[in-house]
């Protein structure tokens, strides 16, 4: 019995340095989760024992290989498709066979459809959202960025335009010679539904004012001769009470009407844009312009992507515009140790582990995301090599309960 029982604690030692070695040889192993051999001893028990004794022990089997899901470091990368799990959670993959599998290893890359996979081809399973990244639908489906055809261009429709107008400015026309009509001025590049770019110029003037107690700025465009588009109407605080369009007629606060002409030659043909001025002011200070913008742009070409700590894949264009392209899913389970292994850093949802329950990074048990990084191994290497020690004195000390009973043996043979 003896030698059975020497014979599993060599099994036993053997396959706990089957599992240290494979750990420290993925030591470096992106999303690598490291293992631990658990035992379990063995009892010879026999039917109709009485009174309180217990079998005799023969020996240890391996109960079990445990993987250990703590996290690993944070190792910055700056390649903007490596992601990294900070807290609970899995990347949900499809797998080139169709099924589902799950893994902690974000090396992710592009593949020439723009479709966001791991190094074994399998897909990146995230939400579909709108253009600012809000999600649309709760099925998840395979990841994908538009690497083909540039995004198309947008025509300017709104222009906001954030000034200060000098309250000490007299009357243009009241002062000799009269106050240049491109004193109080600004520009502003629009675009049309071509993306073709179009300058456009504000000036302001002084006038008389067509109701006591205020003061008035008629607005001019660039065109030759400039056209009044509209005007500007302050109180004695300088803060802007009323506006016009260019006929006279009252308008929403702060909304003046333009109309955008497109330079020939153009088959695009003219278009309204709104000029939000409602944060103007007229206060006793030069003229200064602290905003302008405008909501237009031309088309633009792929030029990188970005990640965010919630999943969002967000597109940059080389016109400057930021697009969002999907949300990244996150997976966790009830038992993540019931999780099978396959290779290459990915496990298989099985009975023991429980179904999938699906959510996003940042919310509830899911950690973030952190773009430009990878989750290194949470191998031990000092650990590891303390364990490789007591294991191979593990198996020295069995290998030797062996050979000592083969020695009594020897002896009993030998009597004579």
């Amino acid at each position: 019995m003896s030698f059975q029982t020497g014979l599993s604690g060599l099994n036993a030692s053997s396959k706990s340095l089957d599992v240290i070695g494979n750990n420290i040889a993925n030591a470096n192993t992106v999303g690598m989760k490291s293992s631990r051999t658990e035992f379990a001893d063995l009892v010879a028990s026999t039917l109709g024992t009485s009174g309180g004794g217990t079998g005799a022990g023969i020996g240890v089997s391996v109960a079990t290989i445990a993987q250990q899901f703590s996290q690993g470091n944070i190792s910055i990368t700056g390649n903007s498709l490596d992601v990294a799990i900070n807290g609970g959670g899995f990347f949900q993959l499809t797998q080139p066979d169709g099924s589902m599998a799950y893994t902690r290893d974000g090396q992710f890359k592009m593949d020439k459809n723009g479709y966001i996979i791991t190094n074994t081809g399998a897909n990146v399973m995230g939400y579909p959202t709108d253009l600012v990244g809000n999600a649309t639908s709760i099925t998840t489906q395979k990841m994908q960025v538009p690497t083909g055809a540039p995004i198309a261009a947008q025509a300017t429709s709104n222009i906001t335009a954030e000034f200060n107008l000098d309250a000490r400015a007299k009357i243009a026309a009241s002062v000799v010679p009269p106050t240049p009509l491109t004193t109080y001025g600004t520009s502003v590049t629009v675009f049309d539904s071509q993306g073709v770019a179009i300058p456009v110029n504000l000036y302001f003037t002084k006038v008389t004012p067509a109701t006591a107690g205020t003061d008035q700025w008629d607005v001019y465009d660039g065109a030759t001769p400039p056209a009044k588009v509209g005007a500007l109407i302050f109180n004695a605080s300088g803060a802007l009470t009323g506006t016009t369009d260019g006929a006279g007629a009252a308008t929403a606060l702060g909304q003046i009407p333009l109309t955008i002409t497109p330079a020939a030659p153009s088959i695009v043909p003219p278009f309204s844009v709104t000029a939000n001025v409602s944060k103007a002011t007229e206060y006793g200070s030069a003229f200064n312009v602290s905003n302008l913008t405008q909501d237009g742009y031309t088309s633009g070409e792929l030029v990188g992507v970005n990640i965010d700590p919630s999943g969002v894949i967000t597109t940059r264009y080389s016109n400057g515009q930021t697009q969002a392209r999907g949300k990244i899913a996150l997976a966790d389970f009830r038992n993540v140790q019931g999780l099978a292994p396959v290779g290459s850093g990915t496990y298989l949802e099985t009975f023991a582990s429980g179904q999938s329950v699906l959510g996003s990074a940042g919310i509830g048990k899911f950690g973030e995301l952190r773009s430009g990084a990878l989750e290194e191994s949470n191998v031990d290497l000092t650990g590891e090599l303390v364990n490789m020690m007591t294991a191979q004195r593990n198996y020295q000390a069995n290998a030797q309960t062996i050979k000592t009973q083969d020695q009594i043996m020897s002896t009993l043979v030998n009597l004579r």
